[in-house]
């Protein structure tokens, strides 16, 4: 539009404010120029139309009016100024239903990358919800996945610029089984602590029974509370 130099990841021109690229993948739904018609990402054929949101909502972050994007069949709501992308619960639900089928089926296309270099710590803002206008909160995606979103149980989850994309690329190299499995693991530790912990209580009452000294029986009560309270993070 104007001739000025833009950055590879930039959105929009910061010269003259003219969009440079948006949400246009149905398959990663990652960010595509205006004008290709494929993902430079993942290859996928661009697949994107803009609709009119059954109610205006404004960015959480920008607080300007958003626009909604059909891409591919989910139906979003987008920043056309940072990024953003809004998704009611139930179009995400859908999005990773449909991309963990898709790599239970072809299989995971990549390893689970490493974590990226330290950036530099800023301060976290929480935002609120388009909708019911609530402080969010923030959530590591499956607990270890490393992309914090903005979550309103009620009505959706908010991913700043690129962030939907990373999640899918979570998924799609086994991200949700791995998370399922690591919380099979912390389960079965709970369950083992707690048995240690009934275990020495039941021990404690049978010395305690048995004539045991007073001291003896206190002992044994506070190491089965420690454990208990190492079990539940207290």
């Amino acid at each position: 539009m104007c001739g000025a130099p833009a950055s590879a990841e930039s959105t929009r021109c910061d010269h003259c404010g003219a969009r440079l690229a948006t949400v246009a993948c149905p398959s990663c739904f990652g960010t595509i120029f205006i004008g290709a018609k494929f993902c430079s990402h993942c290859g996928a054929r661009a697949d994107r139309a803009e609709t009119a949101p059954e109610t205006p909502l404004s960015c959480p972050r920008c607080r300007v009016e958003m626009r909604g994007v059909t891409v591919g069949g989910a139906v979003l709501v987008e920043c056309g100024r940072c990024g953003g992308i809004w998704a009611d619960a139930e179009s995400f639900d859908r999005i990773c239903a449909d991309r963990e089928q898709q790599a239970a089926v072809l299989g995971a296309a990549t390893e689970l990358s490493a974590p990226g270099p330290a950036q530099a710590a800023e301060t976290v803002r929480y935002v609120p919800c388009p909708r019911c206008a609530k402080l969010m909160n923030r959530v590591n995606f499956a607990h270890c996945s490393k992309v914090v979103v903005d979550v309103c149980k009620a009505h959706g989850t908010w991913f700043d610029k690129d962030e939907l994309r990373r999640i899918v690329e979570f998924i799609r190299a086994g991200g949700m089984e791995l998370a399922r499995s690591r919380q099979l693991e912390e389960i079965e530790d709970r369950k083992r602590a707690l048995e240690a912990a009934q275990a020495a209580l039941d021990q404690q009452a049978r010395l305690g029974s048995s004539g045991t000294s007073l001291d003896d029986w206190h002992v044994g009560l506070s190491s089965a509370a420690s454990t208990l309270a190492k079990l539940f993070g207290r």
